[in-house]
């Protein structure tokens, strides 16, 4: 047997001891390969940790994945060690390396980290019509108990995950725990994920859709963990907490469960308001703020109003047809009535209330009779 105090290195496979000898680090850095000279081999793989004699087996990841079959191999190699298994994903664990994840007691998820799910594929096939059909089907066996490998960890379905394979899904920390694939993620710094990513379909979380949330398949209608007696994922009660926190407006950082449970309580307990029919609900805040605006606007109008009946007036005694003593009377009158008040003033002959000068002028006979008329409507010889 090796122990820990011993150092196993080979392509793709760094094995590392502890200071007491009782775990080994394990570093998944490279493709998963069925080449032992190429990447990560499931054979070599499962040769070195076979020789082990620890108890913790403490693997790395940071791998875009490859053979599939060899994925599988090294996943079921780590599951029968007899030591835990706590895998971390330092960078990528894409494709296969996501199903050597799924052998991890505990997995945790590094910050940057990302995994990828997606369908076995091949990269070249040839033969007859019979012989690509055959491949397929091989394909879509392989894909589903690769599926099944995602549902035994999470609790969903494995028509669900195998649905998220065909997506190719991307996980980013924090989504790879929401959805079970992960018990945690940290605040460590990530690994740089060196790795020509063009050959999947969105080449890394950045451009792929966001993952949909899978129900555990025993839980059709809820995703109640505590009734069922599943164990929540570590790092979602974190998430429920905070979301908690914000909707309820709690600021203070010392609140325990408790406190925040009671505060839940009193706010359900609250009765709902409904509007009547044909009437909308809206906040106070926002109605003050209408309101304010609504009356600024009626000032306005007001003001405008006002200056209106100013000009009427005005213009009226400017044309003589008021006094400019009955100003006060008819801005009064306009007030109660303005189109009325209006119109009567319109009625009124200018210069009325003689406003321009009778008797000066080149011709004194026609500028008389003119002022004259202007003033009483009629020449001087009509009147008698």
């Amino acid at each position: 047997m090796v122990t820990a105090a011993q150092l196993v290195e080979s392509r793709g496979i760094l094995l590392r001891d502890s200071a007491k000898g009782t775990s080994a680090d394990v570093y998944v850095y490279d493709e998963v390969s069925n080449n032992p000279y190429w990447g990560v081999s499931g054979k070599a793989f499962a040769d070195q940790i076979g020789q082990l004699d620890v108890d913790e087996l403490n693997v790395f990841i940071n791998s875009p994945g490859g053979s599939a079959w060899d994925g599988v191999a090294i996943m079921n190699a780590l599951r029968r060690h007899r030591a835990t298994v706590n895998v971390s994903v330092d960078g990528l664990a894409a494709s296969a390396a996501s199903v050597v994840a799924m052998a991890g007691d505990h997995i945790s998820m590094n910050r940057g980290s990302q995994m990828m799910i997606h369908d076995a594929s091949v990269s070249y096939v040839s033969g007859n019509a019979d012989e690509l059909r055959s491949t397929a089907d091989l394909l879509d066996k392989l894909s589903g108990s690769i599926a099944d490998v995602y549902a035994a960890r999470t609790g969903g379905s494995s028509t669900a995950w195998r649905d998220q394979m065909r997506d190719e899904t991307w996980f980013t920390a924090e989504e790879a725990v929401l959805a079970g694939l992960a018990d945690e993620w940290v605040d460590a710094p990530a690994a740089e994920a060196k790795f020509d990513l063009s050959i999947f379909t969105h080449a890394g979380r950045k451009n792929a859709p966001a993952p949909a949330l899978i129900l555990p398949a025993s839980e059709p209608e809820t995703n109640n963990h505590q009734e069922k007696g599943v164990a929540m994922p570590q790092g979602m009660e974190d998430v429920l907490a905070a979301g908690i926190r914000e909707r309820l407006g709690i600021t203070d950082a010392t609140a325990d469960a408790t406190q925040i449970l009671s505060m839940l309580d009193e706010k359900l307990s609250q009765p709902a308001l409904k509007a009547p029919e044909g009437a909308t609900l809206i906040d106070s805040t926002a109605l003050a703020d209408l309101q304010a605006k609504a009356e600024q606007g009626v000032k306005a109008l007001e003001a405008q109003a006002v200056a209106r009946r100013e000009s009427i007036v005005t213009d009226a005694i400017a044309k003589g047809r008021i006094t400019p003593a009955s100003k006060d009377a008819w801005l009064a009158q306009l007030e109660k009535d303005e189109a009325g008040a209006a119109a009567l003033i319109e009625s009124f002959p200018e210069n009325t209330i003689p406003v321009t000068e009778v008797g000066y002028g080149v011709d004194t006979q026609i500028n008389s009779e003119s002022q004259y008329a202007a003033a009483w409507g009629m020449k001087p010889k009509e009147a008698k």
